[in-house]
């Protein structure tokens, strides 16, 4: 029986017939497994498997199995624990500062692009355990009475991360579930058997009522006002566990800024990385268009240039200040040992992405992929060099020294990125990646509006 018009109105976007098919298609990843799906699920696990077998050597042999040398005890972990929090900005920027601002094209990325912040913040918050060497010793870092009278030290960085990780992770993990709603209760209306209890569950008896849709919208809108303030600052206590010491080379105050525009810039990178073979193997070319990646490819320009300013104010600074140990720590940034590192950061963030004023360019996906690749790798370089370098050639020569990656770090390394992967490839079989009703209400309104998606 057809609904009179005034009901069809007030009828949600995930009960219009005639857009079942973008439930068919969003929904098909769910479906099926492709081979390559199951074969880069299968590695993850291995990944996952060898990483926690070498942290289990660590933790029975010690922290000294690592890199850790004098006068470098930050190392790779807190490497990596950067350039995690570091991807996890974009999906927040995409979710909900473009949300604030009305960017449309944000509706078939941003599901992905918070999944990718959730399960990035939750590796991200690995690293400072594994930094412990003693694992079972990480409740200090949990301010909590106790019957042992002990008080955590907030004037410790490792406390403001703890802070930092636990904040931005909770909020993140609000955001994303709160926009899965919708999307679980029409996957809970589809199945059937143990999955249709487990999203009968989840969807908080959602069904699509205009009072809910209401308070689904206000909901998503507080939260996003809520987020928006984390982007800037969550980073910022990371740059701050750096800049707040005297370290040649960390005590500055283009940090924080720094730090948050390399974020959303790595971070725009990983969702590209992320976004173009999920397109291709689930083939969601309909609802994932040139227009989407041009729009973010242009993101990733206008980052890579503030990147790039960084860089350069940074050795302006070191030059103008006159201050002996500043010029020699950024002269040995760029022609001391770790040279290459520095090269390697400066091309891939800063050269390679000019390459994006190209429209042509802004929309090959083989190249986006190749570029976004690199750029994941000069972010991570840039974090190697900032603590590296810094921290091998401080005040005293004769306690200068070299860092050299171990193979256990270099197995935890992948093994963070296995860890990753291995829950954002389980999510896709769980979820819609795309946000299928804010799809939706963009076709219906073209329709109505006599345009085309």
């Amino acid at each position: 029986m057809t609904p009179p018009p005034a009901m069809a109105d007030a009828m949600s976007p995930l009960s219009r017939p005639r857009d079942s098919r973008a439930n068919i298609d969003i929904m098909a990843p769910t479906k099926g497994a492709p081979w390559p799906y199951l074969l880069a699920l299968g590695l993850a696990i291995l990944g996952v498997v060898q990483g926690f077998l070498v942290l289990a050597y660590q933790a029975y042999v010690g922290l000294g199995v690592a890199g850790y040398q004098q006068p470098i005890f930050w190392g790779v972990y807190i490497i990596t624990f950067v350039f995690w929090i570091g991807i996890g900005h974009a999906g927040t920027l995409i979710s909900a500062i473009l949300f604030l601002f009305r960017a449309k094209w944000r509706n078939a990325v941003n599901r992905l692009a918070e999944a990718l912040t959730v399960f990035a913040v939750l590796t991200a918050g690995l690293f400072p355990v594994l930094h412990l060497g003693r694992l079972w010793k990480v409740y200090f870092l949990f301010p909590y009475p106790n019957q042992r009278a002990l008080w955590v030290n907030f004037k410790s960085p490792l406390l403001w991360d703890v802070f930092a990780i636990s904040t931005y992770a909770s909020i993140s993990i609000v955001f994303f579930y709160i926009g899965l709603i919708p999307d679980i209760a029409m996957a809970r209306d589809r199945a059937t058997g143990g999955k249709k209890i487990v999203y009968t569950i989840l969807a908080l008896g959602w069904q699509g009522t205009g009072p809910q849709w209401k308070a689904h919208s206000r909901s998503v809108l507080h939260l996003s006002g809520l987020a928006t303030p984390l982007v800037l600052s969550v980073h910022s206590v990371v740059s701050w566990d750096f800049a707040m010491s005297i370290v040649p080379g960390w005590h500055a105050t283009i940090f924080a800024p720094y730090f948050v525009a390399g974020a959303v810039f790595g971070g725009f990178a990983m969702v590209l990385n992320v976004l173009i073979p999920v397109r291709r193997i689930f083939r969601l070319e309909r609802y994932l268009t040139d227009y989407h990646f041009e729009n973010m490819s242009r993101f990733i320009l206008f980052t890579s240039i503030i990147c790039g300013y960084a860089y350069g104010v940074e050795y302006f600074i070191a030059w103008y200040s006159n201050v002996e140990f500043e010029q020699s720590s950024f002269w040995l940034r760029a022609f001391g040992p770790y040279w290459l590192s520095t090269w390697a950061m400066i091309v891939f963030n800063c050269v390679f992405p000019q390459l994006l004023w190209f429209k042509k360019l802004r929309t090959n996906l083989p190249f986006l992929f190749a570029l976004c690749f690199f750029i994941n790798l000069g972010m991570w370089f840039e974090r190697y060099v900032i603590i590296i370098t810094s921290l091998s050639r401080e005040f005293i020569t004769g306690s200068w020294g070299l860092y050299i990656i171990s193979p256990v770090e270099i197995a935890v390394i992948v093994g963070s990125f296995c860890w990753f992967s291995m829950w954002f490839l389980l999510f896709l079989k769980a979820f819609p990646v795309i946000a299928i009703a804010e799809v939706k209400e963009l076709i219906i309104h073209a329709k109505d509006h006599g345009g085309a998606h």
